[in-house]
């Protein structure tokens, strides 16, 4: 097992969002997005009841939650919002601004 850094391995998890909105059914949720770090960039995934949802590797962490985000609202997922909760072991949620997206019209 590496003992390096978070920030500093090749691959593997580097920060965990936080999702709230409005599922499909009128239910609100909040969920954890996990933001790995690929061999190109960074993708993010979400678990939601039996609902997986991954993306594509982005060059930057908001662009791979950014994705996420839109497969969601594809889904019928709406009034949806992110925030950073840990960058590593470090837990930033009360300290991190809310990102809002806005719903696909």
């Amino acid at each position: 097992m590496s003992t390096l850094p978070l920030m500093f391995k090749k691959e593997g998890l580097v920060e965990k969002h936080q999702i709230e909105g409005v599922d499909p059914s009128d239910r609100y949720f909040s969920r954890a997005i996990l933001v790995n770090r690929t061999a190109s960039g960074y993708a993010s995934k979400t678990m939601y009841e039996a609902l997986t949802v991954e993306g594509g590797s982005h060059s930057t962490i908001i662009a791979a939650v950014k994705e996420l985000v839109e497969k969601l609202q594809g889904l019928g997922f709406t009034r949806m919002r992110t925030r950073v909760n840990f960058k590593g072991t470090r837990y930033l949620a009360e300290k991190e601004t809310w990102i809002d997206y806005a719903d696909r019209p």
